[in-house]
C-alpha cells in the first residue's frame, strides 16, 4: 500500500519532467515554422541599377580600386548620379527550396548594401544574412561551410519571401566576400546561398 502511495507521485514528476523538457525542445526547435504557411513576405522599394556601370572590382565599402575616382586611375570621369550593380548571383537550394538572386549595389553617395530579389525559401528559427568568403557548392556539400571563413552578418532575414535590402558596413572588403548565405543561425545550416559576380 505505501509503495503504491509512494510510486504516484514520482509517475507526476517523471510526467512532468517529460512534459517540460518536450515544451523546452518544441520552444527551441520551432518546428511549425518549417511546416506551417507562416510566410512573412517583403516588399522593399529596390535600386534602379543597371548592369553595365559597376566598377571592376570593389574594394572595401565606399572605397572603388579601380574606375571614377580611384588612385591612379587613367581619366577621372564623373561619378554616376545613380546606383550602379557591383555584384550579382542566383541562389541555389541547400537545406530548404530557395531561390531568387542577390546583388551588391552601390549607392550614389558611395555606400553599399545587399539586395536580396525575389527571394523565396523557408520560414525557419533565427534566419541570418550573411557575406561570406566560402564558394557555393549545390547540395548536401554545400550546407554547412559559411560559418568556416570570414563572414559580415547583415541582420536578420526580414522575411522568407520578396525582395529586400541590407545596409553593408562602412569598410567592409568586399572582394573577399564572395556568397551570401540564408543561414540559421540555431543550427549552423545555410537554406540556401548566392554566388557574388562582379557586374560586366
Amino acid at each position: 500500500m505505501i509503495a503504491r502511495l509512494l510510486h504516484k507521485p514520482l509517475t507526476w514528476i517523471a510526467v512532468a519532467v517529460v512534459a517540460a523538457g518536450a515544451a523546452a525542445g518544441l520552444a527551441w526547435f520551432q518546428p511549425w515554422k518549417l511546416v506551417t504557411d507562416t510566410d512573412t513576405e517583403v516588399d522593399e522599394t529596390l535600386s534602379a541599377v543597371a548592369a553595365t556601370t559597376a566598377p571592376a572590382a570593389p574594394g572595401p565599402a565606399g572605397t572603388p580600386t579601380t574606375g571614377p575616382g580611384s588612385a591612379g586611375s587613367p581619366a577621372a570621369a564623373p561619378t554616376p548620379a545613380g546606383p550602379t550593380l557591383v555584384s550579382r548571383g542566383d541562389f541555389v537550394t541547400h537545406e530548404h527550396d530557395t531561390s531568387g538572386s542577390a546583388r551588391i549595389v552601390r549607392t550614389a553617395d558611395g555606400r553599399h548594401r545587399l539586395e536580396l530579389v525575389g527571394l523565396d525559401t523557408s520560414n525557419g528559427p533565427d534566419l541570418r544574412v550573411w557575406l561570406t568568403d566560402q564558394p557555393v557548392r549545390e547540395g548536401v556539400a554545400g550546407w554547412r561551410v559559411f560559418d568556416d571563413g570570414r563572414r559580415v552578418e547583415l541582420g536578420r532575414l526580414k522575411g522568407n519571401r520578396g525582395d529586400q535590402a541590407y545596409d553593408i558596413p562602412a569598410g567592409t572588403d568586399l572582394t573577399a566576400l564572395t556568397s551570401v548565405s540564408i543561414w540559421c543561425k540555431r543550427f549552423s545550416v545555410s537554406f540556401g546561398a548566392a554566388p557574388l559576380r562582379a557586374a560586366a
